[in-house]
């Protein structure tokens, strides 16, 4: 009996494949070193940097996961599937935020999330694949579609800034103006949905005859597997982002960052960084269509459902509302950001110069939020 159990589980981790299972294994122990940290109330800077590892290795949990659930259910639902929960470990983050009253961290890590991923994870894919592979071409049509949906987020969060700064008759409504242009922007996310299912180009690509195909082909999880590592990074990522946020406060005070550069350069890239260097990945082996999917898709579901959920959820989960008013500097960042990535995406080409010109721009806008 032993041994047989001993064959299934040693099978379980051959299915998994050893990437998987370091990541799995660095997750446990690193959910379960910031669990600790958090009940012996430990020094708050070493739980805010376990937990955001933790978190960011539970983002890259619930991806792989996802994709999982989704090979098995086609390219387009697999898209679905990524917009409803893909998200999970930077909804916790925020909506555990918004209860301790930390909108500003709130509202600049939904801002650098974008960033991160339309300016720096793109960056990094154009720069790679350019170094490797000279000028990469692409199908520009679906970029096109994510950049001008993209542009209309923008919008919805460019009209409630204004609104206010310019002291019109709206911005004694602010909060019933942002519930508003979050309703609008979620009817078009839900608008979306029958043609992300009817396909379009899948997230990661489909097995070939190669050897790389058959790897591929043994990588597959069982359905039931699949679920499990969801569930685990799902719940995992609800005790450790609570455990985060405990933290996030002593420790902005100790390592002297203020809540705006916190929120949009380290709370944002904990739960994206891992997740996205498979974009990087695919560029490196040539494959810009999928690279620029997945990195797009991951900004386009932050900016066009995650941000108005989390302006829904406000009113019901207590503590600070989340409005669609920004400070100015984000907004016009974001609108810079979502500006030039139209215009790099366009011509449905990528060069590494490219690549370094998206990379500067974050650079840029990160270093301006240094002092708040």
């Amino acid at each position: 009996m032993g041994s047989t159990v001993r064959k299934r589980e040693t099978g379980t981790l051959a299915i998994l494949g050893r990437r998987t299972q370091m990541m799995l294994a660095a997750a446990v122990v690193a959910t379960l070193l910031a669990g600790i940290l958090n009940a012996a109330h430990g020094n708050a800077v070493l739980l805010f940097v376990v937990a955001g590892v933790a978190l960011a290795l539970l983002a890259a949990l619930v991806g792989a996961a996802t994709e999982q659930l989704g090979a098995r259910l086609g390219p387009g639902t697999t898209g679905v599937l990524q917009s409803a929960i893909g998200n999970l470990p930077e909804l916790f983050v925020a909506i555990f935020a918004l209860r301790a009253g930390l909108i500003g961290v709130v509202q600049a890590a939904l801002v650098g999330s974008i960033l991160g991923n339309s300016l720096l994870v793109l960056g990094l894919a154009f720069f790679v694949g350019g170094i490797r592979h000279g000028t990469q071409r692409f199908n520009s049509n679906a970029p096109r579609m994510m950049a001008t949906l993209t542009m209309l987020a923008v919008a919805a969060l460019v009209v409630p800034t204004l609104a206010n700064g310019l002291h019109t008759p709206a911005s004694a409504h602010v909060e019933s103006l942002s519930v508003a242009c979050a309703v609008a922007l979620l009817l078009v996310f839900v608008a979306s949905i029958p043609t992300s299912l009817a396909g379009g180009p899948p997230a990661v690509p489909l097995p070939t005859g190669d050897a790389e195909g058959e790897a591929e082909r043994r990588d597959i999880w069982p359905v039931w597997l699949a679920a499990a590592v969801l569930a685990f990074a799902g719940v995992g990522a609800a005790f450790v982002s609570d455990w985060f946020v405990n933290a996030l406060t002593p420790a902005m005070a100790t390592l002297h960052l203020s809540q705006a550069f916190t929120g949009l350069v380290v709370v944002a890239l904990a739960g994206n960084a891992v997740e996205n260097v498979v974009g990087v990945q695919l560029a490196a082996r040539n494959k810009p269509d999928y690279a620029i999917s997945v990195i797009l898709n991951s900004s386009l579901q932050v900016a066009l459902g995650l941000i108005p959920a989390l302006v829904l959820l406000s009113f019901v989960v207590g503590g600070a509302h989340l409005t669609l008013v920004l400070p100015g500097l984000l907004v016009a960042a974001l609108a810079l950001s979502a500006l030039i990535g139209t215009v790099i995406v366009y011509d449905g080409e990528s060069t590494s110069l490219e690549g370094l010109i998206l990379i500067g721009l974050y650079g840029i806008i990160a270093m301006s939020f240094w002092w708040g």
